[in-house]
């Protein structure tokens, strides 16, 4: 299944405008003059990050949203990010609304383009906020986020999807938008810490109070209670406890209010966030002149594992190996703490620990294996576990994949398996809800079944933390004869750069904002979507072949002005129109997106010849038509080259390194035919017919051609405009060609040999030239 779209949610985000100086003024802490138990002071303090402005791009694939970092500190109570957005350009910019996604732990999934995800992947919407740019130069938004959770928060910027007209560069107006963001943090100093079992009298006043309660691996439940409570302001116990951080775009943060609620107040997580601290915040609901006196409890309830030891990896000196064996694990330290100060199960195992390995194989790639099996032995009774290790900051740039296949022989009609993919903790309570809802997490739901014995599911930039895999055997009918059920489920887990490789039309491209490498698919042939499995503008293969077709053998055209050259003894140009021609064919039949490709050499090198052959081609042709001398000539015909030549290095797609040249060779024929017509005194060419039938035509060719490659080539009309533009081009070519000198013969050879060897010349002078 496949879900995707775009929204905004969390109640605990508030998206406001406001200025740099507001936004600084709501930053400062208050005052640190409460006290907490009557004795310790609580302190806020606020730090400021910012990171350098990035030129934003009309969007068109994950590349073109720009991404920053940053880092949250542990014990934020208070985010305000502050986003500035400017526009460089004057008059010739448009107005622009930019997109802003934020996420916690990962980069945003986002899809500006409304494209399909790839089958079995999981996607949910982002938060996002608009900053619309008209005729400010310069506008600002700030975005609130409360009791955020610590780690990296990410901030993706676009803006709209981009047009599919190709603008050449330095013919379009420049316009530059620029987006920068900036993060004040508030955090707490000072927190109170809950040990297990053990009430922490607290008194509230007019501002809120902070605790936190460590929360070990194993952990199956977290209570928290309200004891003993006394207000002075009103009766009952007007408390209201704020459980959890904030993760966007998902919020499961808890609230519990205790005004109207049953004595004692109570609030019970199950499946918390294992190996890390929980923040509570408290709040007094009496105003700001009445306290609120209390005994907070944090009981931990710890479930009784079953670890699957294996053979170890390394042998020892004796060389001895050992079988695997189920057996009752080692507690850690906080297992150990976690049975002292709270509760834990005496009853059956909770669940099934199978170990898992972690192979990283390249960047954004990593392999989990089980340890010395095959597969995992899925039972009615107990939850199977399977830990995958993510929580390396560099994991969240890839898609996270999950293949599993249940045995065929031992999967009955009656009997289910259901699996849950969690970040943080296991979801562990099969037996009474299949939501795979943790307290903090909505996990991911696969089901196995004897008509589906596999299950696919990718999740794209999976949060950085740990994932558990949790799998258990349900039976929907007859369960007392499913009791002894066992069956046997093979998982494949991938975490890698790009779901499929972007599949035969895609591109699978590493991305990197700083240090942090993220992947991203590039698609083609008019494939789109997220792993380009979008086909709703995809071309079939036999338009893929009619455009490759169209482009190239539309270069055969450049045969008319070689012949042409050919006749009229311009061998120069003639092989500059056969070089023209080769390297465009093959270069764009190795520049299509499809299944029609053919590269008889590197792409960088077909295209920079391509580019190459055609400003020389436009370089002669002019610098013919001047009916310079023939050294001068073929001077200016090396030196044009090599200038065309250097200018296609410093910038290919720069319009103006080609045009340059051009330009003055066009300059040299005018200045030269200027210079004719006033020896002679009579327009130059003199002759109507080369005026009507050859010059008329070719330069309404030119001006045609060039119309057309300059302002109405698109990406979907490209394979017929650009071959349109090859006509033009050469044809243009063969009728602006000058006729050869009719007073002497092309080419002869000297029949003097005064250095012992035949020289070749041109015997055509200028003056005798009649045209």
């Amino acid at each position: 299944m496949g879900r995707a779209g775009t929204g905004t949610g969390g109640e605990a985000v508030a998206a406001v405008v406001a200025g740099p100086l507001l936004l600084l003024l709501l930053a400062r802490p208050p005052p640190a003059s409460a006290r907490d138990s009557g004795k310790s002071e609580v302190g806020l303090v606020s730090e400021h990050f910012s990171q350098a402005p990035q030129k934003l791009s009309f969007y068109s694939w994950y590349g073109s949203a720009r991404l920053f970092r940053f880092r949250v500190p542990p014990d934020t109570v208070l985010l305000r990010w502050l986003l500035q957005v400017s526009r460089e350009g004057g008059t010739a910019c448009t107005d622009a609304e930019i997109t802003v996604h934020f996420r916690s732990g990962a980069p945003p999934v986002i899809n500006p383009l409304g494209t399909s995800f790839p089958d079995d992947t999981w996607v949910r919407p982002s938060f996002q906020v608009r900053v619309p740019l008209s005729a400010a130069l310069l506008s600002n938004a700030s975005v609130n986020v409360s009791h955020p959770a610590p780690g990296d928060w990410f901030v993706a910027a676009h803006l709209p999807p981009s047009s599919q007209k190709i603008e050449l560069k330095g013919l379009a107006p420049t316009c530059a938008y620029v987006f920068q963001p900036d993060l004040l943090v508030t955090r707490v100093v000072k927190i109170s810490i809950m040990e297990p079992d053990v009430p922490l009298p607290h008194t509230l006043l007019s501002h809120p109070s902070y605790l936190k309660v460590f929360v070990p691996d194993y952990t199956r439940e977290l209570l928290l209670e309200l004891r003993d409570c006394v207000s002075s302001g009103s009766l009952g116990c007007p408390v209201r406890l704020t459980v959890g951080p904030v993760t966007l775009p998902s919020n499961f943060q808890k609230v519990l209010t205790c005004t109207s609620a049953p004595w004692p107040c109570r609030l019970l997580l199950p499946s918390p966030p294992w190996d890390r601290w929980l923040q509570v915040t408290a709040e007094s609901l009496v105003g700001s002149l009445g306290t609120v006196t209390f005994s907070a409890v944090a009981a931990l309830t710890a479930c009784r594992p079953q670890s699957v030891t294996v053979r170890p990896l390394l042998q020892s000196s004796q060389n001895q190996s050992f079988n695997a064996s189920t057996g009752l694990p080692s507690l850690s330290p906080d297992h150990q703490d976690l049975g002292r100060s709270g509760r834990v199960d005496r009853g059956p195992f909770c669940l099934t620990n199978y170990p898992v390995m972690r192979e990283d194989m390249d960047v954004v790639s990593v392999h989990f294996q089980l340890l010395d099996r095959v597969s995992v032995r899925v039972c009615p009774n107990t939850p199977s576990m399977m830990r995958l290790r993510l929580n390396t900051g560099m994991d969240s740039g890839g898609s996270l994949t999950i293949s599993l296949r249940a045995n065929k022989t031992e999967m009955r009609n009656e009997t289910v398996i259901v699996a849950c993919v969690n970040a943080a903790s296991p979801f562990l309570g099969f037996n009474s809800s299949l939501n795979c809802t943790t307290a903090f997490f909505q996990g991911y739901p696969l089901s196995l079944s004897a008509w589906s014995r596999r299950a696919n599911l990718i999740i794209p930039y999976p949060e950085t933390d740990n994932w558990y895999l949790s799998l258990q055997l349900m039976c929907a009918e007859n369960a007392e004869e499913c009791e002894q059920a066992v069956v046997h489920v093979e998982a494949t887990l991938y975490l890698v750069p790009c779901s499929n490789d972007c599949g035969p039309y895609g591109q699978c491209l590493l991305l990197r904002r700083h240090s942090y490498l993220y992947a991203g698919c590039s698609c083609k042939a008019g494939w789109r979507g997220w792993s380009c499995t979008d086909n709703s503008t995809a071309q079939t293969v036999a338009q893929q072949r009619a455009a490759a077709l169209l482009l190239t053998l539309s270069n055969l055209m450049f045969l008319a002005p070689i012949t042409v050259s050919v006749q009229r003894f311009f061998l120069v140009e003639a092989s500059v129109y056969a070089y023209t021609m080769f390297f465009s064919t093959f270069y764009h039949a190795c520049d299509q997106p499809g299944e029609a490709v053919l590269c008889i050499l590197n792409y960088d090198t077909l295209q920079y010849c391509d580019f190459l052959g055609s400003g020389a081609a436009i370089w002669v042709t002019i610098l013919c038509m001047a009916r310079l001398k023939a050294v001068l000539k073929y001077v200016l015909f090396l030196l044009g080259t090599l200038v065309i030549a250097m200018s296609l290095q410093l910038d290919r797609r720069g319009i103006w390194n080609m045009l340059g040249p051009c330009l003055f060779a066009f300059v040299i024929m005018a200045s030269m035919w200027t210079y004719r017509c006033g020896h002679r005194r009579q327009c130059y060419p003199t002759s109507w017919q080369r005026w009507i039938f050859y010059l008329l035509p070719g330069i309404s060719m030119a001006s045609v051609g060039v119309a057309i490659y300059t302002s109405m080539m698109t990406s979907d009309n490209y394979y017929y405009t650009h071959s349109i533009w090859h006509v033009l081009l050469a044809g243009s070519a063969a009728l602006l060609l000058p006729p050869p000198d009719e007073h002497s013969e092309p080419w002869t050879c000297s029949q003097k040999f005064p250095c012992h060897y035949q020289i070749c010349k041109n015997d055509r002078e200028e003056l005798y030239t009649v045209t």
